[in-house]
Formats: structure tokens, C-alpha cells, sequence
């Protein structure tokens, strides 16, 4: 048996890097999945994987940018499975770049994917994890938020922050109803940071150095395994926290 049997969990940006790696994670302790995603081949992929593994998944076409989309996609998950206790917001798209070089629309279109559609998401769960007695929510932020030089990463910091703090108050205000939320703050190797790290070995090399325990964290095992951790009965005292996961890179 595994610490999640019976557990319904709801993951966005399921389809490939962090995302699978916390389905699978999840899944592997017995939950079932919600796979959200924008792209339903890699939603499919991920789903096999977790069938695999002798758990239920089923893919869910949603771009979290829509957020008035989102308490249907909500319902949708809840029609399907029974219900929700866990949520994951991992779905990201935003802008990089130096402040004066980025537009309106640039700036804004992190906070829209990120602690805009968070929020959506919270709520819409919100009475389903009530009426279940309780839920665990967690939101990835970054530790672009503390970075020692957050030159090109300012719009970018400025919509995880946000979502931190919407995290903390959420573990305040909803408490009471026996949900928690907790923010990650994780170093992962993604796709995107994979190829990165190929094709430029001196920067990857040195980006590692500045990395106490030496390497990028895996999606699934560095990650999935921790999330696991958080949303699980060992750790259900701990609320309203930012845990990096990041080989210690940062100093929050």
C-alpha cells in the first residue's frame, strides 16, 4: 500500500520536466492523476507512465492562462474521479529579460500563469478538498526570488513572490478546513535546462559548482519524491512553508 492510496491529485503542466516528474512521484505512493497540460500527446505520455505503474490518470487539455476556464476543468476532474485532495500548480509561462526591454503584456503574462491561475485553481478546490476533510496544495515558486543577482529575472521573481505569499495566506485562512499549502522552490533538470546544460558544458559546469550538493535535482526522484513528502501524513503539521529544493543553493 502506498502513503497516497485513495488520494486524487490535480497536476498542471503534467506533460513533461517537473510536472511528470511529481505525476509520477504521486502516483507511484497510489494516488490517482489529473494530468493538465497544453499539449495531449505529452499529456498521453505521461498518463501511459503512470498507468504503468498501477495507478489511474487521466489527461486534461487546460492552458492555465485561461483562467476563467478553470473551476470547469475543476468540476471536469471531480465528475471524473470522485473528488480532489491534492493540488499541484507547476504550469509556468512568463517573460525573461532586462526590466526596461519588456512591455506590459511581457511583464504580466507571469503573473497570469502563475499566482493568477493558482489562485483559480485554489479556489475551485477549495470546497471539494473541504468536503473531503482536508487537502494539501502545493505551489512551485523559485529561488529567483532570493537570486544574489536578479538582473533578467525580475518579472519572472516578481510573479513567484507573489505566489509565495498567496501560498502563506492561503495556509492561514484555510487551515480551519484542514487544507495546507506549502510553496517549493526546486532546481530540476528540465528539458529546457537539459538542453542548456548540453550545449553549453563550461556554464552548466560552473552553475553546478555553485550547488552545495553538486547537481541539478531529478524531476522525479529529487522532486516528485519530496512533494510526496509534503502532501503525505508525516508532514501534516507543516504548513505555510517555502521548502527549496535546490541542493542548497539559496539562502531563503
Amino acid at each position: 500500500m502506498g502513503t497516497l492510496d485513495g488520494k486524487i491529485a490535480i497536476v498542471t503542466g503534467a506533460g513533461q520536466g517537473v510536472g511528470q516528474g511529481i505525476a509520477l512521484a504521486l502516483a507511484s505512493e497510489g494516488a490517482s492523476i489529473a494530468v493538465l497540460g497544453r499539449t495531449m500527446p505529452k499529456l498521453e505520455t505521461t498518463c501511459d507512465l503512470i498507468r504503468e505503474r498501477g495507478a489511474r490518470a487521466e489527461p486534461f487539455l487546460c492552458d492555465v492562462i485561461d483562467t476563467e476556464a478553470v473551476p470547469a476543468v475543476v468540476a471536469e476532474v471531480v465528475a471524473r474521479f470522485g473528488g480532489v485532495d491534492i493540488l499541484v500548480n507547476n504550469a509556468y509561462s512568463g517573460s525573461y529579460g532586462p526590466l526596461l526591454s519588456m512591455d506590459d503584456a511581457a511583464f504580466q503574462k507571469g503573473f497570469r500563469s502563475g499566482p493568477f491561475a493558482a489562485f483559480a485553481f485554489m479556489r475551485a478546490c477549495h470546497p471539494h478538498m473541504k468536503e473531503r476533510g482536508g487537502g494539501s496544495i502545493v505551489n512551485l515558486i523559485s529561488s529567483a526570488t532570493v537570486r544574489w543577482d536578479p538582473t533578467t529575472y525580475g518579472a519572472y521573481a516578481a510573479a513567484k513572490q507573489a505566489l509565495r505569499s498567496l501560498t502563506r495566506t492561503a495556509a492561514a485562512e484555510w487551515g480551519v478546513d484542514g487544507i495546507r499549502a506549502n510553496s517549493i522552490a526546486p532546481h530540476a533538470l528540465s528539458p529546457g535546462l537539459k538542453r542548456w546544460m548540453e550545449a553549453n558544458p563550461a556554464e552548466a559546469e560552473e552553475f553546478c559548482r555553485t550547488i552545495p550538493l553538486g547537481y541539478v535535482g531529478d524531476c522525479e526522484q529529487d522532486i516528485g519524491r519530496a512533494v510526496v513528502a509534503l502532501v503525505g501524513p508525516d508532514l501534516r503539521y507543516l504548513t505555510g512553508a517555502t521548502v527549496p529544493l535546490d541542493g542548497g543553493q539559496a539562502n531563503f
